[in-house]
């Protein structure tokens, strides 16, 4: 049955991290084993042969030099037995942050909701379940070397053991594959550098797009699409952050914290400050006083 191609949106931090992982050799006939509901995703890595897998309506062939992402909560089982010598090498890990499934544009988690719960705002790490290896993945070597370090005292190589991980998904992250070559992912890391060099000026539509040369409806695009928010949008959350650290870090009345952080107005500072944050900054700032 044909299926649109999916991928899996990883909120961060806090990041995947690593578990375990091995190399497995199948011999003609031989078939990988029936598994449910593991509780851990697991990236298979093909070196050599090629791997029929399903996992619950999908199906695939996956050749050397490519990656197939199962997923936790998933039936996954054998399609049927290899042909060939087929070498792969799998690695476990797991997260504790939202992911999703999805197919087409990316999917972000909710803002709010992360910041409340890990305090930080979330990136989106987006990975294709069933992809070839990007090149620099390939030539990387770093799957050997993870399995390498596995061998070894577990002190000296938990570590290195995440390090590596987390430079594997940087690799397979479509969002770091975009920044490199895709204009709009440019543009819109353009964007949110001049957002965070500029906040505490009066930045308006029209004077954002007059610096970056470009017309907000194209900046807010490719905004949206890489960050899941507009500019503006962005602006306001990044001052408001700027406004917290200020509060908690200063004595500065009120009304020099939104002066400082780009608020037109300490009214209106106050009132973007409690319908974001729900309290008021003076209430903030009291919070974490003694």
């Amino acid at each position: 049955m044909p299926f649109n191609p999916s991928y899996i949106h990883l909120a961060a931090p806090p990041f995947p991290y690593f578990l375990e992982g091995d190399r497995t050799v199948y011999q003609p006939g031989d078939q990988h084993p029936n598994r449910s509901r593991m509780g851990k995703f697991d990236l298979l890595i093909v070196e050599q042969g090629c791997l029929f897998i399903g996992e619950e309506h999908k199906q695939w062939a996956v050749p050397a030099g490519h990656t197939l992402l199962l997923l936790p909560d998933r039936y996954h089982y054998s399609v049927k037995p290899c042909e060939e010598t087929t070498s792969f090498v799998w690695l476990h890990f797991h997260t504790v942050a939202e992911w999703v499934e999805a197919e087409g544009d990316p999917v972000y988690a909710s803002r709010e909701e992360h910041l409340q719960k890990y305090l930080t705002y979330p990136y989106t790490i987006r990975v294709p379940q069933f992809a070839s290896l990007p090149d620099p993945f390939e030539r990387s070597g770093q799957a050997e070397l993870l399995l390498q370090l596995g061998q070894g005292r577990r002190s000296s190589a938990v570590w290195q053991q995440q390090r590596i991980f987390e430079d594997m998904l940087r690799m397979l992250d479509l969002g770091q594959q975009d920044a490199g070559g895709s204009p709009g992912a440019e543009i819109a890391e353009r964007t949110e550098a001049y957002l965070r060099n500029h906040y505490t000026e009066p930045l308006t539509n029209v004077s954002l797009a007059d610096a970056l040369h470009f017309h907000y409806n194209y900046l807010a695009r490719c905004m949206k699409r890489v960050y899941g928010l507009t500019p503006m949008e962005y602006l306001t959350d990044y001052r408001l952050e700027q406004a917290k650290l200020l509060l908690l870090k200063t004595e500065i009345p009120i009304a020099g914290v939104a002066e400082r952080t780009g608020f037109e107005s300490t009214a209106y500072f106050s009132r973007r400050f409690a319908s974001k944050v729900g309290i008021s900054p003076l209430r903030f700032r009291k919070r974490y006083s003694r």
